[in-house]
């Protein structure tokens, strides 16, 4: 299996008063499918009323982020067999959010995910 992360900025997702709840719940929806199939790891949106923190090594604390990387709006991170799979799931959550979605694939690290994980050694062979 592979990690997705599947993402938009809040300036992607223009919405009426009217339309907000319409657009929660299908999303909700699409979460709750993502669930029952067994992919969905973790989601929800940035909330942007509380700004990023830059922490160092040394443990200094800024009020700031990297340049050109403010990440806002939400995010959905899906383990799946296949890319194939990740783009049907992102064609889903852009209907139910009627904005576009972006994309990515994680890194395969077995050290990031715990023992007798899906994505464990021990249990699949990853060619």
């Amino acid at each position: 299996m592979t990690a997705y992360l599947i993402s938009f900025p809040s300036e992607a997702l223009v919405l009426t008063d009217e339309e907000f709840p319409i657009v929660a719940a299908e999303s909700r929806a699409v979460i709750e499918e993502a669930k029952a199939a067994g992919v969905y790891v973790y989601g929800g949106g940035i909330d942007e009323k509380l700004g990023p923190v830059l922490v160092t090594a040394d443990g200094s604390v800024s009020a700031q982020t990297y340049p050109d990387s403010e990440l806002t709006g939400g995010f959905t991170i899906l383990e799946l067999s296949t890319r194939e799979e990740a783009v049907e799931w992102a064609r889903k959550i852009a209907a139910a959010c009627r904005c576009p979605q972006e994309l990515r694939e994680f890194m395969y690290d077995p050290g990031s995910y715990p023992t007798g994980h899906l994505t464990d050694p021990a249990i699949v062979d990853r060619k």
